[in-house]
């Protein structure tokens, strides 16, 4: 085999200058060697965030855009899709909707609940009628939904059923402010009665559809210096902080994860399907997802439990998957259980082949050249456990140790790269490129 190959990621593009009258030293400048000619120039169809999903509609409009998992006497069946046409058109029927009341735009919706089709059609509408996002979530601790919506002097919220309790709440005294609640499935007597006596009024999902099918207004698309998205974080000390992400940074964030997915060896396509899991609330996962849309692939929802994940895996399909360390480790558990319960020949065998391969990728062969045959013989099964299909594995939010990179990277038969998100600067990064088989240090990363 040959030697090791070395990885260069960025370039230098400006010299450092010495300090002088007093003013400090400045170092050299770098990149990312993708931007060693100047940053790409943003597409035409991509200067915001509502021209990335209008254009997927009118290019992919039979595509499959976006998928779940029904309940049936609580067990979830199989996915069902909407299409990039449907998707859209409930788009303009619930911009509509939010128009009769009265939501001009700048003003701010809020969207509280788990991921699922309605999040991503009602952030859309948001985003068509030029309506600032802001997406609500109770991991910042007791009270910061209700602080969020008083900050953001939020009008409107789609919720999920389950947290329709908390926002009629009397702990949640903001909610006298909101015009309306808009469920992503329906809401209970109890709870209509309950939004009246604080002057709020409570619609279930397709009755808000209807209202906006039955008096359609036209888009009103956001320029790409207006703000998309408020991204309220934990910051340093105190409640949490609004980050103000405007449109064109969306597009550019699509335009940078297009450039890196680029250098992929299997590039990606309108046959890829993501299964979105990490909340929509945080920046790494809704511009994978937006990504996705671009290409007009298809994204799938979890089901909604983490501890069986294995079925969502093994129903959809996925050939993206974006996970916590937590999750990696779960299924780096779940193998090792699997070879503890193999013969101790077989599980020399498993060892020599693991060792095979993972010379062949500190040598500098891709995922598919490593070593064929060990995929073949044994990590066809490892990726069997994960759906069969998956190509690309991007763990974030903390760092992933070495031995549990290294274990995925040679047995999944999928490349495996770390990922990085800042909310505060609209930035999500990737510690390598998607095609790089070398093993790099997860130690002092920046999350």
């Amino acid at each position: 085999m040959e030697g090791t190959k070395k990885q260069v990621f960025t370039i230098q593009v400006e010299d450092g200058k010495p300090g002088k009258d007093g003013q400090p030293a400045v170092g050299p400048v770098f990149r990312n060697i993708l931007a060693k000619d100047g940053f790409p120039p943003l597409d035409p169809d991509m200067r915001t965030s509502w021209d990335v999903f209008r254009t997927a509609a009118g290019k992919y409009p039979d595509n499959r855009m976006l998928g779940w998992r029904p309940f049936k006497d609580g067990v979830p069946g199989p996915y069902l899709w909407k299409s990039y046409k449907e998707v859209y058109e409930e788009v303009l029927q619930i911009g509509s909707a939010l128009q009769q009341l009265g939501v001009q735009p700048g003003s701010r919706v809020g969207i509280y609940g788990s991921n699922c089709p309605q999040w991503v059609v009602a952030m859309q509408a948001c985003n068509g009628y030029s309506i600032i996002c802001v997406p609500l979530y109770d991991t910042l601790g007791a009270g910061a939904v209700d602080y969020i919506i008083d900050h953001a002097e939020i009008d409107v919220v789609f919720i999920q059923d389950k947290k329709i309790k908390e926002i009629l709440s009397p702990n949640c005294t903001s909610a006298t402010r909101l015009k309306a609640l808009v469920a992503f499935t329906s809401a209970n007597n109890e709870q209509i009665k309950d939004a009246e006596q604080i002057g709020m009024k409570m619609y279930s999902w397709n009755d808000f559809l209807k209202m906006g099918k039955d008096k359609p207004v036209q888009p009103r698309p956001p320029q790409p210096n207006d703000t998309c998205t408020i991204m309220y974080t934990s910051g340093t000390s105190g409640q949490p902080k609004g980050v103000m992400l405007s449109h064109e940074s969306h597009g550019m964030y699509v335009k940078g994860v297009d450039l890196f997915m680029d250098q992929f060896e299997d590039k990606m396509s309108t046959e890829d399907v993501f299964l979105s899991f990490l909340p929509l609330a945080h920046i790494l996962d809704r511009m994978i997802e937006e990504y996705f849309f671009h290409k007009g692939a298809s994204v799938g929802y979890y089901h909604g439990d983490l501890n069986a994940l294995r079925d969502d895996l093994m129903e959809l399909k996925p050939t993206l998957l974006v996970g916590v360390p937590r999750v990696y480790e779960k299924i780096y558990e779940g193998i090792l259980k699997a070879l503890a319960d193999l013969r101790p020949l077989r599980r020399v065998i498993f060892n020599a082949l693991y060792n095979r391969k993972l010379a062949g990728m500190k040598a500098g062969y891709t995922q598919k050249t490593a070593s064929p045959f060990a995929d073949m013989l044994a990590f066809r099964k490892v990726k069997a456990r994960l759906g069969g299909r998956l190509r690309l594995l991007i763990s974030g939010g903390a760092p992933l140790s070495t031995e549990i990179e290294e274990f995925m990277r040679v047995t999944s038969c999928a490349y495996f790269i770390q990922g990085y998100g800042n909310a505060c600067r609209h930035f999500s990064g990737f510690r390598f490129l998607p095609a790089d088989c070398h093993h790099h240090r997860s130690t002092n990363i920046f999350v």
